[in-house]
């Protein structure tokens, strides 16, 4: 092959000039003095293009040497001349070993020889610049190494003519990044098992291949997880979270079941075929039966329990968001209703949930476009006088499609979703606001009561909140009556008993809702700094009716009214006063005031405020 730049026959070009000058009219030299001449400028014409062909030669030689890219050159019948550093730290050949063999002859195998072989035709073919191919190479110790070949040409010196180029890159460890990648977008890296989007496209495809198969979805919780990863650490966490990916597997996979873990804690299983429901609840059970015995972590036995929510639904009827929303409220239902159980899907209450958890998935927006409304409850003293002695705020939601809920509509909801302090604090500014004015116009007003939400009653910022409010609205700290239950005072996420203790430093009233003597035992064991009790719940209710349940209803009425006695509470009320008769009996075992039907209902602000006027 020529070199770059080359000039054949320099000096021959140079003395045919000089006899053709020489014989030209008036031209006085001979033909050696013009041949010095003419050699002379074609020697200083020449001296920039040897440079740069100098030059060229450097880079392209510094090129080749040093690219990270193996470059194998051969020539015109693909038989190897020469390869460079780089293909010899990647292949373990050189020069020496490879000189005259065939460029096919680096595949591993016959499929990747004929690889190289056609795109070298296809390169004498078509005069194409380059072709990319993967083929796997043999390398010299290693066995087949997987890798991307260019195959390009360099022109040679006769027209046609090509010199073959192989431009070999090592990309095992790409393909084994793509395979982690693909993996980690597919599967589950603590317990291998499917992740989230992969179960979500494999029941996408199985809804869409349509038949007449039946669909199970089954969506399972560990329960009390949280315990295990905060008590014991996320080591343990994991050890249970791949002990339970183990058991799920092995129960469901002999039902060509998918098995996938979804977040955190949470499990799906997609079965498909001809199922029964009975045998789904089977499997459901066998697996928890599985997972009943303790998994062992460093000696500490783990107990593992599973709540699950299960769908069977004929799959061509089936949607997918319908089925995962179905799914997801079964499972939040089986463990509401105490965990370590299956619950069926059941239309009807799958409505009442929907129901539900939309309304609480609403209140925050509610509170902010201003729905909730406070009304009044009076509650009368049961001595005959018809005296108001205090007025209950409760709050009423306006909501645009449920119409007039009641607490208990939205309370416990509230409490799930984090919205219970923001709705407890729009009632305390709202009441303390309203019972100010009424007590700076009327000196004689009754007192306040709010009954607080359990998330409210536990908040540490209680004492603040309230604290606050009494500046704010200059209401008597006298005037303000808190009342809790004994649901917030066994709450172990708050400080709720200090709290109390605070408030009632402050002169704030404290009153304490009980439904049976283990509530107002509360008081004597906590040293709870009450003032006041309602009585509320089934025993109230069973003295309005007639016979052997009011006889049991008074006795046991009776005898909380004397036990809050002996503890110091001498104000005993009661909430759910029908007529005047149920109010009779109460007065009897000793309540002092009640609340219900018997006196109205609930009031706004503005009623509450001419009541009092005209009561004065």
């Amino acid at each position: 092959m020529a070199e770059p730049g080359y000039a054949p026959g320099l000096v021959e070009i140079a003395r045919g000039w000089a006899r053709r000058l020489a014989n030209t009219k008036g031209v006085n030299l001979t033909d050696s003095e013009l041949e010095a001449l003419l050699l002379e400028f074609a020697a200083d014409a020449r001296a920039p293009v040897e440079a740069a062909r100098e030059a060229a030669t450097r880079r392209f030689t510094g090129l080749y040497s040093e690219s990270p890219i193996g470059v194998v050159l051969a020539d015109p019948e693909a038989k190897i001349l020469d390869v460079n550093p780089a293909f010899t730290q990647l292949l373990g050949y050189g020069t020496d070993d490879l000189a005259g063999e065939p460029l096919a002859g680096l595949a591993a195998t016959d499929d990747d020889a004929d690889t190289i072989r056609s795109g070298i035709d296809s390169l004498r073919a078509t005069g194409r610049s380059r072709r990319r191919e993967r083929a796997d190479l043999e390398h010299a110790q290693d066995g087949p190494i997987r890798t991307q070949v260019t195959i390009a040409a360099l022109s040679g010196d006769t027209p046609g003519t090509l010199y073959p180029v192989l431009m070999v890159e090592d990309v095992g460890e790409l393909t084994l990044l793509r395979e982690a990648l693909r993996k980690q977008n597919v599967q589950d890296a603590l317990t291998g098992l499917p992740n989230a989007g992969s179960f979500v496209n494999k029941l996408e495809t199985t809804l869409a291949a349509g038949g007449d198969d039946r669909l199970a979805l089954v969506y399972l919780d560990i329960d009390g997880f949280r315990i295990v990863n905060d008590g014991l650490g996320p080591g343990a966490g994991d050890a249970v979270l791949r002990h339970v990916a183990t058991k799920l597997a092995t129960v469901f996979d002999r039902h060509d079941a998918f098995v996938a873990r979804l977040s955190g804690d949470g499990f799906a299983v997609l079965l498909h075929g001809r199922l029964e429901t009975t045998d789904v609840v089977d499997l459901v059970e066998e697996a928890m039966t599985e997972l009943a015995e303790p998994v062992y972590v460093e000696g500490r036995g783990i107990g593992v329990s599973l709540s699950a929510g299960i769908v069977v639904a004929d799959a061509p009827t089936a949607d997918h968001e319908d089925l995962h929303r179905a799914a997801e409220i079964t499972l939040h239902r089986a463990k509401e209703n105490g965990r370590a159980q299956w619950m069926l899907y059941e239309p009807e209450l799958d409505r009442a949930d929907r129901r539900r958890y939309s309304i609480g998935a609403a209140i925050g927006g509610a509170i902010e476009n201003g729905e909730f409304e406070l009304e009044y409850e009076p509650t009368v003293k049961l001595d005959g006088s018809d005296e108001i002695a205090v007025v209950n705020a409760v709050p009423r939601w306006n909501h645009p499609e449920h119409g007039a809920l009641g607490p208990r509509d939205f309370y416990p909801l509230a409490d799930l979703t984090g919205m219970a302090p923001a709705l407890g604090r729009l009632l305390l500014t709202q009441a303390m606001s309203e019972a100010a004015a009424w007590y700076r116009e009327f000196a004689e007003a009754p007192d306040l009561c709010v009954r607080l939400p359990t998330r409210l009653a536990i908040d540490p910022n209680l004492v603040g909140i309230v604290r606050g409010e009494l500046a704010r609205t200059q209401l008597p700290p006298g005037k303000l009556r808190v009342c809790t239950d004994a649901m917030a005072l066994l709450d172990p996420r708050g400080e709720v008993l200090e709290t109390l203790s605070v408030l009632s430093e402050l002169q704030v009233k404290i009153t304490l809702a009980v439904s049976g003597a283990a509530d107002l035992e509360l008081v004597h064991t906590h040293r709870l700094p009450v003032g006041f009790v309602i009585l509320s719940g089934p025993l109230v209710e069973a003295l309005a009716a007639d016979g052997a349940e009011s006889d049991g209803a008074r006795r046991h009425l009776g005898t909380l009214v004397e036990r809050a006695r002996e503890l110091g509470v001498r104000r005993v009320g009661a909430e759910g006063v029908r007529n005047t008769e149920h109010a009779a009996r109460l007065r009897e075992i000793g309540v002092v005031a009640g609340r219900g039907k018997l006196f109205g209902d609930a009031m706004s602000g503005d009623e509450i405020s001419s009541l009092i006027a005209r009561r004065r």
